[in-house]
């Protein structure tokens, strides 16, 4: 059998991408649910249990909505992240057999302000990118403020 180099054998370089991105983000996510699953006052389920309620009704009634303010800020910042691929993911794994597969808007801004020295250019493709997720950012607090109370501000 002959033995397959991932990170240059393009069709399987985005899985590699999106099994190793997901491994990164879920460590921390986990962190935070936890955190947020332990400041849930225990007296709430003991309340339901004696009131008639089951497992699920306690998840749907007490679990759900007490972690509704974590998953807004989460679901805010995930989204003005959206655009930010994780550039020293990307570059570590990098190389030209997989540019036209691999490359993100930060790679580009690498490749055309570092390799080519176009700095201006890659300044205002950067700076784009930024103001995009920045105006992600804030249209999506508005939103979620409008329908929740809760935000990032």
């Amino acid at each position: 059998m002959e033995a397959i180099n991932f990170l240059t054998y393009s069709p399987t370089f985005r899985g590699l991408l999106v099994v190793t991105a997901i491994w990164q983000g879920v460590g921390w996510t986990a962190i935070i649910y936890m955190a947020a699953l332990s400041s849930i006052d225990t007296y709430l389920y003991e309340s339901a249990a004696i009131d008639g309620a089951n497992r699920i009704q306690q998840a749907i009634y007490i679990t759900i909505p007490s972690l509704v303010p974590v998953i807004t800020i989460l679901f805010i910042i995930n989204l003005g992240q959206m655009l930010d691929a994780g550039f020293d993911q990307i570059f570590n794994l990098y190389n030209p057999m997989v540019y036209e597969r691999a490359d993100i808007i930060d790679t580009y801004v690498y490749r055309r302000g570092i390799m080519m020295a176009q700095f201006a250019y890659s300044a205002a493709v950067g700076l784009f990118k930024n103001v995009v997720g920045v105006t992600l950012v804030v249209l999506s607090n508005t939103i979620i403020r409008r329908f929740t109370e809760y935000g990032l501000w």
